[in-house]
């Protein structure tokens, strides 16, 4: 196991407690809209993945079978959370279709990058961008799981009613 593992799983159980104890609670009474204005805010920020198609962001010889889906999948990812994030701002019915994409797509791409990195040997090339799997990608998994909790559990009313 490298080090890169071992700092997106400690990671991942960090923002996995401070989840448990903070949000996870809440959920069963907190508004679906109050949940998940912040994830989609903060998964709108994923167009910063482009990072791994930069020069200087990253060290010579990043493997492309890496680079490419993780960039663009995080920039697919970054759109639909904006598209969820305006459609639930303004309460259309498409909201909860939109959140749905977001957080399938977003979680795949998460899963592949991952998975990709490990069979590529991406971590001996990542320079500055090692903090993106190190401690981003571990608080993007543990939001997604809990947007996935708000949609199958607590979003069951249509938005205005929620």
């Amino acid at each position: 196991m490298n080090i890169l593992t071992v700092n997106l799983l400690f990671s991942t159980l960090v923002f996995w407690i401070a989840a448990k104890l903070y949000v996870v609670p809440k959920l069963g009474t907190a508004p679906p809209r109050t949940v998940l204005v912040p994830i989609f805010l903060l998964h709108s920020t994923r167009h910063l993945g482009l990072i791994f198609l930069s020069p200087g962001a990253t060290y010579a010889g990043l493997p492309s079978q890496f680079a490419y889906p993780a960039a663009f999948g995080d920039l697919l990812a970054a759109v639909l959370a904006l598209l969820a994030l305006w459609a639930l701002v303004l309460n259309l019915n498409i909201a909860r279709p939109l959140a749905w994409c977001f957080t399938v797509e977003g979680t795949v791409d998460l899963a592949v990058a991952i998975t990709l990195a490990q069979v590529y040997k991406a971590a001996d090339f990542m320079g500055p961008a090692y903090w993106i799997p190190a401690l981003w990608v571990p608080a993007l998994l543990v939001t997604h799981y809990i947007a996935s909790v708000v949609l199958i559990r607590h979003w069951r009313t249509p938005l205005k009613e929620a």
